[in-house]
């Protein structure tokens, strides 16, 4: 029989009804497998579902995993996950559909936190628990294969759940709207707090245990083909401009810095590089980088989180030159042919910088050091457009000054590509929190801008005095549809009949009674805690 085999090395235990293989450890095996030896399981993927069985439902988001807004979705049927078909840029497929990630077999792993949805309620942040783990009397529920507990953060109750009810949780989604609804208790608010923190202590275990793994292993950075200028692919040319039409600047072989950083060069200000042969400054000119090649040393290294990096061996000063930013100048055609590939192939990593309007530079297959720069919402380098002997070069140069064995990095304005936004961990303080989205503001620091901002928090006070009179969602699970509202005056609640365990519509005053009487939010946090049993 052919297994197929999710893991690179090492000792590998298999399904007994089907041929998959994964590591025989806790971060290769997925949740809700059953161990029967050490080389057997049964995968979660012998799950089935019990008839009238409420969290054996599958469910999926009401929002897009894309943009996040609602709206007539495509819904994975094996996970929770939705997406706008324009946001995936296909057609409506016919019949069952698949995300990316169920395709390729990913599934929740032990130590890892994600969004669970219980019954009506809204998604609730947890953490996969390993089964030898957790308290005898859980361990003695009620359970099937593919089915795995979780520990609720907050509450601390647990859980059977499975795959089609849970999905990963991401950075940044403790301020996310779409998760929060719009009415939070302190306990909620206390959950997603808990949340954020373990999210970080397991991604940082994540990551140290893979930089361990490749020093261990003497893992070198992918392959590529280093070259030290563009070179063009199919029908692309590199312009070459005649002498008689490249600008000369006004500097002089004697002045003291003649074309440099602190010059007046006219060239310079323009992001014109001065030629050799027509420069006034003749060889003391210092506006000859990208021909001259005269590059920051730099040295590739292992990051933390965010893979290969590119970090500077020396000082550089602000404005300084770092690299050059090369590697095949491909067209608009076979730019989207190469994305195409990638995402048949499931290739994550992308290496496009466009040029200009009909070229882009791909340093993907061929490229120099520069190509291992990551992106940060605040960087310490730039991208700049220079004119070189006539055609157009990108530059890297630093915004700030940069001490010895600092990572260089830039912002890739990155336009997001596949089905699902790409988490960005620059660790930066205005991190988006995501590549492509625009970074968040840096508070101002000026007495002009707190003027500003001081004037903007009052206008923002009298607005917030204007209250809407009724929400749009369930307080309790936090989807729209048909709901009830609640009559005491100033309560904007409403909610679905179903969460609050009503079997029909209330009339006149009879549910103003009980929401402000006897049924409280703590009668429905209750009523969560008894289904997830302590």
């Amino acid at each position: 029989m052919k297994f197929t085999v999710f893991c690179v090395s090492g000792q590998l235990t298999r399904c007994i009804r089907c041929p998959v293989a994964y590591h025989a450890n806790d971060y290769c095996i997925p949740a809700g497998s059953v161990t029967l030896t050490d080389s057997n399981i049964v995968c979660p993927n012998h799950f089935t579902p019990r008839k009238g069985c409420r969290n054996h439902e599958h469910v999926n988001v009401s929002w897009c995993f894309v943009c996040s807004e609602g709206g007539s979705l495509l819904c994975c049927e094996s996970c929770p996950a939705a997406f706008h078909r324009e946001c995936l840029n296909i057609d409506m497929p016919e019949g069952s559909w698949y995300c990316n990630d169920c395709r390729a077999g990913k599934k929740p792993h032990y130590k890892e936190v994600v969004w669970v949805k219980v019954g009506r309620y809204r998604w609730w942040p947890a953490e996969v628990s390993n089964p030898k783990d957790v308290p005898e009397n859980i361990l003695r529920m009620r359970h099937d294969v593919g089915e795995f507990p979780v520990l609720f953060f907050g509450s601390n109750d647990y859980l059977w759940t499975y795959q089609a009810r849970v999905f990963p949780y991401m950075e940044g989604d403790a301020n996310s709207k779409e998760k929060m609804g719009k009415g939070v208790d302190s306990t909620y608010k206390k959950a997603l707090e808990e949340a954020a923190v373990r999210f970080k202590e397991l991604q940082a275990e994540k990551e140290l245990r893979q930089l361990q793994e490749d020093r261990r292993n003497h893992k070198k950075p992918p392959p590529y083909k280093h070259i030290k200028v563009n070179k063009p692919i199919g029908k692309v040319l590199i312009i070459s401009a005649d002498l008689s039409e490249i600008p000369r600047c006004n500097c002089k072989a004697t002045d003291e810095n003649p074309c440099g950083m602190d010059s007046e060069c006219i060239n310079r200000m323009l992001l014109y590089e001065c030629h050799p042969q027509v420069c006034p400054a003749g060889e003391r000119c210092q506006n000859q980088c990208f021909t001259k090649r005269q590059y920051c040393q730099v040295e590739i290294f292992r990051t933390l989180s965010r893979g290969w990096g590119l970090r500077c061996v020396h000082d550089i000063k602000k404005g300084g030159f770092v690299n050059e930013y090369v590697g095949e100048v491909i067209d608009e055609e076979e730019c989207r042919a190469r994305i195409k590939h990638a995402q048949e192939n499931n290739i994550g990593n992308f290496y496009m910088l466009t040029l200009d309007k009909d070229r882009i530079i791909d340093a993907g297959p061929k490229g120099n050091e520069a190509r291992f720069m990551n992106h940060s919402c605040q960087p310490n380098c730039e991208t700049q457009k220079w004119t070189v002997n006539g055609d157009t070069r990108v530059g890297l140069f630093a915004l700030t000054d940069i001490p010895a064995g600092t990572e260089l990095t830039f912002n890739y304005n990155l336009e997001c590509l596949g089905n699902g936004k790409t988490v960005c961990k620059c660790g930066a303080s205005n991190c988006s929190g995501f590549l492509g989205v625009r970074p968040k503001n840096n508070p101002p620091s000026d007495d002009k801008s707190r003027k500003m901002k001081k004037k903007s928090q009052m206008k923002r006070k009298s607005q917030q005095q204007v209250i809407k009179e009724r929400e749009d969602e369930c307080f309790s699970c936090g989807d729209g549809g048909q709901v009830v509202s609640c009559k005491r005056p100033g309560c904007p609640k409403v909610y679905h009949a179903d969460c609050l365990n009503l079997t029909k519509r209330p009339a006149g005053q009879s549910w103003n009674s009980l929401k402000h009487g006897s049924l409280t939010d703590h009668k429905v946090n209750s009523d969560i805690i008894n289904e997830v049993h302590t």
